[in-house]
């Protein structure tokens, strides 16, 4: 009996153990899916320079300060944001991080002057700084 009794409680463990991993593993694979995606946005900033330097009229080094722009934002804040989020888990930066770089390509979409393309790489560079340490 006591064989029985053992078996009949061990099943619901396994159960709610085999329920757990699924979504540990939904959890992972979303996570994954929007690292992808917030990757790919930060790549398209130097996949239409050749574009910005045409419709502009952007010069090298106009087109180095918007690299510039993005990486500063993007690598000197996440360390910052990185320690934040470390002692105080925010798991709601990740959307806002996602928002950051959409905002940041959206004013890259419609930017009329110069000074816009760089407000748009540096959403772009905060969204980064934002999703990393999160991710």
């Amino acid at each position: 009996m006591t064989d029985t009794t053992a078996n009949s409680v061990a099943a619901p463990a396994t159960a709610s153990s085999t329920s757990a991993q699924a979504t540990v593993f939904a959890v992972i694979l979303s996570v994954s899916f929007c690292h992808g995606i917030n990757d790919i946005m930060q790549s398209l900033l130097p996949a239409i320079y050749p574009l910005l330097k045409e419709n502009y009229g952007l010069d090298f080094w106009q087109i180095g300060l918007l690299t510039f722009t993005f990486q500063v934002t993007a690598s000197l804040l996440q360390p910052v944001i990185g320690m934040i989020t470390d002692k105080r888990p925010m798991p709601y930066s990740l959307p806002w991080g996602m928002a950051s770089s959409l905002v940041g390509l959206i004013v890259l979409a419609y930017a009329g002057h110069y000074v816009l393309l760089l407000v748009g790489a540096s959403l772009i560079g905060i969204g980064s700084a934002i999703f990393h340490p999160e991710s």
